[in-house]
């Protein structure tokens, strides 16, 4: 025992001793600027603290010289940053909006292989192709691995309605497990009909003979992707959102810094480095270009649309694939954090940096939704609670003469002044693509890592570390926490869920003890706003979007939700009235144009009065009993009155709610059109999420009382003569 720890001492020793060397003689600036990794165990959890962003942004700008810049935050950017942390190398991470900003959060949540890609690489005899899967497979597996609270296998379902598809889909699906080998998740099975039916209850059973059920991984992309940058950070990596790059610097021809400009302060300095990595997705050419303004563009940008819809669309524990949509692009179905995800759609767009969904994406997602759906599930468009656009950045490969093809997969591509472009690939393989960048980086700069080889394949990202499936049992015992909400927290935040319960307010209840909901249908508390300050939150967008899920989930939910957010937010950064005012509009503006808002009323506003002209009447007298002073619209004041003369006595909480809800929607009024058009949209069933809708749906139900109550009494009063 002894001699195996003098051994294990002078191997620290001499590791360390050779550290201190080569931070050194890496640079001749104090020694103490940037702390190296030290990959000892991959399992390690990682005790330095976070830097707060201001330090952050310290080091960036004391013209230290880095190894490594990377530009760009987003699922590959961060991967690169961590990658190159993990060797030893001076990181530098910068991201002109937050991190997984762009596409990196507007993904169809799923880690997987690529069936399509397999079924062309069988039928074309292509070996690249399945190469291609071969790798996504082994990334599907190590993502499920280093991020478990994250991530989770699901069980996807492949309906068959042609006999003869029953054998060709099912060697498909066999070929993608046998490809997968000892990293396969679970193996994929036939179901008969009625076992189908059974476990999809939702499908169309019209001809249906089976189905196919493989495994793939789903994710929570936005999360995944915040917590591979914050493990780059605490091994070292200095990395800063809402800061952008504004130029190039060139020394002798070869790159060797950029010029930045802090987006929330508006400060400019230089960063110096030995090498750039150009990890911007859709915005690779725009970096190209400040490097050479005459190279030749390779990104085709094209649009995927999602939907959200409520979570009883689908079974919770399993998604659907539809293979044949009319347009010969695949459509998912998969259930995610309650609600149900459907998309995509693949249409070229322009590059920018508030993509939008449209309402003709929408529809075709719907139309393809009630292609294989039975007709008892009424697929409807009021039920769409959010609509996202992520821009898939297509390349062609400018290390080919044929520029025009697009390619298969990622490139890597590096320029005659040394600028390392990564672009193309996808979610699943972003640590192989950030391996294979910073091998460029490495050789193209010359640089001299503490690990040659990449460190990334196995090793547990931020919250993995003690992480247990039952984890957020010891969260209620502990903290007496509300079990969804520690439900919810062991899953966003791992391990580090604890830290994020010990922020949070006393409810004043006798149970849950802590944790105030930001919103009442979600599991989002207030803890979670001071804690993902901590995380580099730095606007409203970034928290409701990316630090929590919510504007993807419920895009009306995160408006209501919002000026209690931006509230917290305020203490937390010290925000004056001036800048919640400014946060409110931008977050507004994004729920409006980039999560759906927008397009989802003016689909309602689009909607027919259907009512005829006995029902209009009705429902005119209704809204002048209502609107008692006669001002032309309905108030807060006469809704309160109007239940209270009707008898309704919903809980104040439900009054509060519905209030809200209709000066979020309608500007605090209604008008006899718009009072009109609600109680049609609720006839014909347009309208479900609305607390306005229940609401008026109990008038109605109390009108058809009273009705009903004179009706009878008649009837008696008539009996007794």
């Amino acid at each position: 025992m002894s001699r195996r720890r003098l051994l294990v001492g002078c191997t620290a020793g001499v590791t360390g001793a050779a550290i201190a060397a080569w931070a050194f003689a890496a640079d001749d600036s104090p020694l103490n600027w940037y702390q190296s990794a030290t990959v000892s165990a991959k399992t390690d959890r990682k005790k330095r603290p976070l830097p707060p962003r201001s330090e952050q942004i310290k080091n960036l700008q004391a013209g230290h010289t880095y190894d490594v810049l990377i530009i760009g935050g987003g699922a590959t950017g961060a991967g690169c940053a961590l990658d190159a942390t993990t060797r030893g190398l001076r990181t530098a991470l910068v991201e002109s909006d937050d991190f997984a900003s762009g596409t990196s959060s507007r993904s169809t949540k799923l880690i997987h292989g690529g069936v399509r890609y397999l079924q062309k690489a069988i039928l074309q005899l292509d070996y690249e192709q399945y190469k291609m899967v071969k790798e996504a497979l082994h990334e599907r597996a190590n993502m499920l691995e280093v991020a478990p609270h994250l991530t989770r296998p699901l069980p996807i379902l492949l309906p068959v309605y042609k006999w003869w598809q029953v054998p060709y889909y099912w060697f498909g699906i066999k070929m993608y497990d046998l490809v997968a080998g000892d990293r396969n998740l679970k193996s994929s099975y036939y179901l008969s009909k009625n076992n189908t039916l059974e476990l999809f209850p939702m499908l169309k059973s019209d001809n249906l003979c089976g189905g196919i059920v493989y495994y793939d991984g789903q994710q929570d992309d936005a999360r995944m992707n915040l917590a591979i940058a914050l493990t780059a950070a605490r091994h070292g990596a200095t990395i800063a959102n809402h800061v952008r790059v504004l130029k190039l610097h060139k020394t002798a021809g070869k790159l060797s810094g950029a010029r930045v400009r802090d987006e929330l302060t508006g400060k400019e300095w230089d960063i110096k480095a030995n090498s750039i990595i150009n990890a911007t997705g859709p915005f690779t050419d725009s970096i190209r270009k400040m490097d050479d303004q005459a190279v030749r563009e390779i990104c085709c940008p094209s649009s995927g649309v999602h939907i959200v819809l409520p979570g009883y669309y689908s079974p919770e524990h399993m998604g659907l694939l539809d293979p044949s949509t009319s347009d010969g692009r695949v459509i998912f179905f998969l259930p995610w954090l309650k609600g149900t995800i459907a998309g995509t759609t693949d249409l070229p767009c322009d590059v920018t940096h508030t993509p939008k969904p449209t309402e003709d994406e929408i529809q075709f997602i719907l139309t393809e939704v009630r292609n294989y759906l039975n007709p008892d599930v009424e697929v409807r468009r009021g039920d769409v609670l959010s609509a996202w656009s992520g821009i898939r950045p297509l390349v062609s490969d400018p290390n080919k003469p044929d520029t025009q093809s697009l390619a298969r997969n990622h490139i890597v591509h590096v320029s005659p002044s040394g600028l390392v472009t990564i672009a193309g690939g996808k979610w699943t393989t972003y640590r192989s693509m950030a391996s294979e960048t910073v091998d460029a980086a490495i050789e193209s700069a010359n640089l001299k890592p503490l690990f040659r080889d990449c460190q990334t394949d196995g090793f547990l990202i931020e919250g993995a570390h003690g992480w247990t499936p039952t984890m957020y049992i010891r969260l209620v015992q502990d903290f007496g926490l509300e079990m969804e909400v520690a439900q919810h927290l062991a899953k966003s935040y791992g391990d580090r869920a604890f830290a994020v319960a010990k922020m949070a307010a006393m409810t004043g209840q006798r149970w849950p003890v802590i944790g105030k909901k930001l919103h009442p249908e979600f599991p989002y508390i207030d803890a979670e706003i001071r804690y993902g300050v901590r995380e580099y939150a730095c606007t409203a967008i970034d928290m409701i979007a990316r630090r929590l899920r919510l504007a993807f989930l419920n895009v009306q939910a995160a408006a209501e939700a919002l000026p209690g957010i931006i509230d917290i937010m305020a203490e937390e950064l010290k925000w004056n009235e001036s800048e919640k005012q400014k946060q409110m509009k931008m977050a507004a503006d994004f729920l409006a144009n980039e999560m759906g808002q927008m397009v989802n009323r003016a689909s309602r506003d689009k909607i027919p009065i259907n009512l005829n002209k006995d029902e209009i009447q009705t429902y005119i007298k209704r809204f002048q009993i209502i609107d008692k002073d006669r001002k032309g619209y309905v108030s807060i004041n006469d809704i309160r009155r109007s239940l209270k003369s009707m008898g309704v006595k919903p809980s104040d909480a439900e009054i509060s709610a519905i209030l809200s809800e209709i000066d979020a929607t309608y500007h605090g009024q209604l008008e006899i059109q718009d009072y009109l058009q609600m109680m049609s949209a609720i006839k014909s069933g347009h309208v479900t999420y609305s607390r306005f809708a229940r609401m008026a749906e109990m008038e109605e139900e109390h009108h058809e009382k009273e009705v009903l109550k004179k009706q009878i009494s008649v009837e008696r009063s008539g009996g007794g003569l």
